[in-house]
């Protein structure tokens, strides 16, 4: 710690977090989609988010690629750079929670000890880790960005899953297939495990 750090202090506020979650009538926690570019996590928690809004809970998806546009435009792609992107991500999602808000984030974050940098900023049962799972014959024959066509033909370096490793979740909350259930299927599974839990009702 320097020494300029040591004269920052957190400052306490006298709204908390419950008093929000109260306001918003639910509690506030973060729904984390990670798998391979191409595998739907854009999708699921787009449509996931839709029927959590149907239900009047308040949300925020957090997109990876449209976070880039602007908080991480700065960074590059490099395992560093990825490593900070999360980091970034996390701290933007603890906010959210901490404001009472279900946060939805749709990210690649193909190394795990990122995502549980994430999870460890979060009080226990916060962090809802759900694996898009879609084996990469299935990713690449989507591509709906182009990005595996750029890949294979050398203009795209460091790729997630091809060049570059993408750590699977070992025991994810929710594990969604989406090569084998449909768009609706897949968002109705993770609102059954929410309500499951007693994350919502």
């Amino acid at each position: 710690m320097s020494q300029e750090d040591k004269n920052i202090t957190w400052q306490q506020h006298n709204v908390t977090k419950e008093m929000r979650q109260k306001l918003h009538g639910h509690k506030s926690f973060v729904l984390w989609f990670t798998g391979l570019s191409g595998s739907g996590k854009s999708t699921i928690a787009s449509e996931v988010e839709k029927m959590l809004y149907k239900r009047n809970h308040s949300t925020m998806l957090l997109d990876g690629d449209n976070v880039r546009h602007g908080l991480n435009k700065d960074l590059s792609f490099s395992k560093d750079a990825r490593t900070e992107n999360i980091r970034r991500i996390g701290e933007v999602t603890k906010l959210f929670v901490e404001s009472g808000t279900i946060v939805l984030v749709a990210a690649i974050s193909p190394i795990a000890a990122d995502r549980d940098a994430v999870r460890s900023l979060l009080s226990k049962e916060e962090f809802v880790e759900v694996y898009i799972d879609c084996s990469l014959i299935e990713c690449e024959k989507r591509d709906p960005k182009g990005l595996y066509k750029k890949v294979r033909e050398g203009l795209i370096t460091n790729f997630t899953g091809i060049s570059d490793p993408y750590e699977a979740p070992v025991s994810p909350e929710i594990i969604v297939k989406t090569d084998l259930l449909g768009v609706n299927e897949c968002a109705e599974q993770v609102i059954n495990y929410l309500v499951s839990k007693k994350y919502i009702s």
